[in-house]
């Protein structure tokens, strides 16, 4: 079941949210997602939808339509921060770069300021495991069954993120998966459930998905026979953020470049 929660806007806002959006179009993504405006202005842009899982919940996302007709989608998995308007602004300029795209929410409607560790620490501590899966699973079935999807489907994750993007394409077969510094330590043997390959971004001064972690999950991937491309970064932890102090200009262009060209090696 599909939900579309949206109000329309007023003739004012509406005229005010296209002008914003006409300046947005020419500015690079990092300009977008660091500007608390015109993220916003994206993220309205943006269907929120609804589904029931197999086991009776409730659970939402953000939808982005294809910016012409049928064509290949994402599943975009959000940081610790939550779904907010910069994971939703990324969901935005994918659609625009012509993909469907949709932002997933692991935190029931809830989200953390940008900054706000001790709330985003509590939001990832009341994740069940178990009913993530079955959110990430059920909402890529949701992406398989559209009209308005045509061909390969993705997985894009980031932090917090990054892990579900992986565990997601585990949970169903996808095209391709995208992980930025997110948990990857895996066994061969869960690996082999992969049907497409997976980049991962990396960084040197991450104390936590460091190299010890991305070398064990390179073992494995070898082992189990999945290909896959990694790359590292001489940056901290979130370096693709730009509402962060740890944001990296130039290492996050790179990756994103990166993306995009793995997307269309995959997907099209």
């Amino acid at each position: 079941m599909t939900k579309n929660n949206a109000r329309p806007p007023s003739a004012h806002a509406d005229m005010s949210r296209r002008s914003l959006l006409a300046a947005g179009a020419a500015l690079p993504l990092a300009r977008i997602l660091g500007d608390k405006a015109l993220a916003a202005e994206a993220a309205a842009e943006l269907q929120m939808v609804t589904l029931q899982t197999p086991s009776g919940r409730d659970v939402s996302a953000a939808w982005a339509a294809p910016a012409a007709g049928k064509a290949p989608a994402l599943l975009l998995v959000h940081e610790w921060w939550g779904l907010n308007d910069q994971i939703k602004a990324v969901a935005a300029e994918c659609a625009r770069l012509g993909y469907g795209a949709l932002a997933v929410d692991l935190y029931g409607g809830k989200a953390a300021a940008n900054g706000d560790a001790a709330t985003a620490k509590s939001l990832v501590s009341s994740v069940k495991d178990g009913e993530a899966s079955e959110t990430l699973a059920a909402w890529i079935d949701w992406l398989r069954a559209s009209s308005a999807v045509k061909g390969g489907v993705a997985t894009l994750g980031w932090c917090f993120g990054g892990g579900w993007s992986l565990a997601a394409s585990l949970l169903r077969p996808v095209e391709a998966t995208v992980v930025y510094y997110g948990r990857v330590d895996r066994t061969a043997d869960e690996l082999r459930r992969l049907k497409g390959p997976v980049l991962g971004h990396f960084a040197e001064r991450d104390p936590n998905i460091n190299h010890e972690m991305v070398a064990g999950f390179e073992a494995a991937m070898k082992e189990a026979g999945k290909p896959y491309e990694v790359y590292w970064y001489e940056a901290d932890h979130a370096f693709a953020n730009p509402t962060t102090a740890r944001y990296d200009e130039a290492d996050a262009k790179l990756a994103w470049s990166r993306t995009l060209a793995f997307l269309k090696t995959t997907l099209g």
